[in-house]
């Protein structure tokens, strides 16, 4: 009798082993691929964004697209304004009477589609730093109805309606509108929002930014300080504020003098000098001053910390000062002990990185660290504060370094790059994150490639450009000698004009 089992013993299915095997084979196959896919496409999206730039061809202007291609033909006899390089909104002046300064105005998409038609007139912004370098603002339009303006955003929403007499930019400054109205000045933000009320004759910028405060002229031709809210900050009764602030303090003018005032108007010095030129951040109670011609360092009660001798005296940090004597830059302390002896054309102080760049007379420059040593030297072609790096010339080669004074390998400064500069035996070419060689040593020169993939290439004097595979999209045709910077979106170039921001070809 044979023993009975208590269960039956399930024999394996090789067949429907194999195939759910070859199945999740296929399945992480699959996912690979995509991963592969969408991380190509992802640092694709980093260098091929889209955006718009102006471009001047046969004498007419029009826009092509960060890949090179015709967006509006060059038609325009008049320069095209984009207010934001990401949004497909085209401003187009046209039908201009140079005699009577009269024209109009239309708005573009990037369909060649008029928008934004209910206007009279549309026009950007424009705004310049204190280099005179024209900028918009970004974010906003100004319109014109009725014979009034107004603003809106650049999706046609209005943000201020059409009441004001005029609506400029306050110069130098972000999100901060001068508008008029029936002969009196406040300020609005860029959402419309009235931050100083209109009942000034004159407004403009205390700091660097709209947060530092405005300087208001009233009627009676006297001047105060009003803050961000609104709110009185220096009563206006005195006859100049100066651009001169630090630890609620600042400086003012009567009968033609200058007076260090504390913001609800006391008196902190008056004699003692010819002039403040500074306020100290690392102290609460000091000023820089001159006294004929010369700077030098007191206290508001008058007593001198160092004594007017220095032909320019600026504050770096807490008692560390760049001094020049004689012509040159260098380093003292408030002891007035040097730390680095003065020999410099020019000398700033970076407080992010907390180092100090110095330029010598050829124009290289020393790299100077935080307890004045140098640390490196060449020609400084950039400096990156957001993304904590320098780059340096250094001899033939170029370099990067951190602010700790590593030297970093160029894939880790531009990481989402395709093509990385290599230089051999003399010529240039490029390679790829592993160092492959893609486009083979052949140039006398060229540029890193742009957030755009583009580079330049340069053979016998004359520019041309790759994309991001290393393919020519131009052959190197252009003399571009005298041009300052050298950029190319496909085939076109960055104009000679740096100010007005504008691709060509020739």
């Amino acid at each position: 009798m044979s023993r009975g089992r208590r269960y039956e013993e399930r024999k394996l299915n090789l067949k429907k082993v194999f195939a759910v095997i070859i199945a999740i084979a296929v399945v992480i196959m699959f996912i690979s691929i995509i991963k592969g896919i969408l991380t190509k496409e992802k640092e694709q999206a980093k260098i091929t964004s889209k955006d718009y730039f102006v471009i001047f061809e046969n004498n007419k202007w029009g826009v092509i697209d960060s890949s090179g291609n015709k967006i509006i033909d060059p038609s325009y006899e008049e320069m095209i304004t984009i207010p934001n390089s990401k949004n497909d909104v085209f401003l187009c002046i046209y039908d201009v009477n140079y005699e009577t300064g009269e024209y109009k105005t239309k708005v573009l998409n990037s369909k060649n589609e008029q928008i934004l038609t209910e206007y009279e007139q549309i026009e950007a912004i424009s705004n310049k730093d204190i280099n005179n370098n024209i900028w918009y603002e970004n974010n906003v339009l100004k319109v014109k109805k009725d014979g009034k303006y107004g603003i809106i955003n650049l999706a046609g929403k209005e943000l201020a309606p059409c009441q004001y007499d005029e609506i400029t930019a306050l110069e130098g400054i972000k999100n901060t509108l001068k508008v008029i109205q029936n002969g009196k000045v406040g300020i609005l933000d860029e959402e419309g929002k009235e931050i100083v009320k209109i009942q000034y004759t004159d407004i403009t910028n205390l700091g660097k930014d709209n947060k530092e405060g405005f300087i208001v002229k009233g009627e009676d031709e006297k001047y105060g300080i009003v803050n961000y809210s609104n709110q009185i900050i220096l009563e206006p009764k005195y006859d100049q504020v100066l651009k001169i602030y630090g630890n609620d303090t600042y400086v003012v003018k009567q009968a033609n003098k200058q007076i260090l005032v504390k913001k609800d108007g006391t008196e902190l010095l008056s004699a003692g000098f010819d002039e403040i030129k500074a306020i100290l951040k690392s102290a609460n109670d000091e000023i820089i001053y001159t006294q004929n011609g010369k700077y030098g360092i007191m206290k508001t009660t008058g007593e001198v910390i160092i004594a007017p001798e220095y032909e320019e005296l600026k504050e770096a940090k807490s008692e560390i000062f760049i001094a020049k004597q004689n012509g040159k830059y260098g380093i003292i302390d408030k002891q007035k002990a040097i730390k680095l002896e003065p020999q410099y054309l020019s000398l700033t102080y970076q407080e992010k990185a907390d180092l100090y760049i110095a330029e010598k007379e050829d124009y290289s420059s020393d790299i100077i660290d935080n307890t004045f040593s140098i640390q490196q030297a060449g020609i400084l072609i950039d400096f990156n504060d957001e993304k904590g790096y320098l780059e340096l010339k250094q001899g033939e080669n170029y370099k990067y370094y951190n602010f700790k004074f590593e030297e970093k390998n160029i894939v880790e400064i531009h990481a989402s790059n395709t093509l990385f500069k290599s230089k051999k035996d003399g010529k240039y070419g490029f390679v790829d994150k592993n160092n492959k060689v893609i486009v083979e040593y052949q140039y006398d020169d060229v540029t890193e490639q742009n957030s755009y993939g583009y580079a330049g290439i340069k053979k016998d004097g004359k520019w041309g450009a790759i994309d991001q595979k290393g393919n020519v999209v131009q052959e190197p045709t252009y003399n571009l000698e005298d041009y300052l910077k050298i950029d190319f979106i496909g085939r076109w170039h960055l104009g000679k004009d740096l100010n007005m921001n504008y691709y060509e070809t020739r």
